[in-house]
């Protein structure tokens, strides 16, 4: 599988079920969300500013998206798990296998940021991002074409601690169509 199938495999509304494990604070989460993942055109005045920022040519991006979220924790009723970023595959010219992904938000901290993925052969899509302070990793897999599981590491910067794991099972709820 390209980057282009595995966004377009990613299209649609999702439901969320998270498990969050911060190893930090020995504490546990379970977090429910809807995850709405939309095409955006190469066009878009974010995907244009994006790829600007980190001197990437347009024409290099692959299927671009927004991605927004709204969840609920167990742990603060009160916090606000709701936000919305804008990703740009860059495929790497010499693997298509491999890549970039721009961010205007990061996952680990609320920054813009370019984060290094490979595919495997099984099919994992695989993001590595190196923030200031900490580290992400995070494989997103599909059992079947609406349900799909990811795994979440956020590591020190070092990459030598984990400071949160986590596991998320994924079930569509309808197929968004490109805006």
């Amino acid at each position: 599988m390209k980057i282009k199938e595995f966004v377009e495999r990613s299209i649609g509304r999702w439901r969320s079920q998270r498990s969050a494990h911060h190893l930090a604070f020995g504490h546990f989460e379970a977090i429910q969300s809807v995850i709405d993942i939309v095409a955006i055109s190469p066009d878009d005045p974010a995907v244009v500013d994006l790829c600007k920022s980190y001197n990437i040519d347009t024409n290099a991006a692959v299927s671009p998206f927004r991605m927004t979220w709204d969840g609920q924790s167990d742990w603060d009723e009160n916090e606000v798990l709701k936000g919305s970023c804008i990703l740009v595959p860059v495929p790497d010219p010499d693997d298509p296998n491999r890549g970039k992904l721009l961010r205007d938000q990061g996952y680990a901290e609320t920054m813009a940021a370019a984060g290094n993925y490979y595919l495997t052969e099984d099919d994992t899509f695989v993001l590595v991002t190196q923030y200031d302070r900490a580290a992400a990793e995070e494989k997103i897999w599909f059992v079947n074409p609406n349900v799909r599981c990811r795994v979440s590491l956020i590591k020190t910067s070092a990459g030598t601690g984990i400071v949160t794991a986590s596991f998320s099972s994924e079930i569509r709820q309808e197929i968004k169509n490109s805006k």
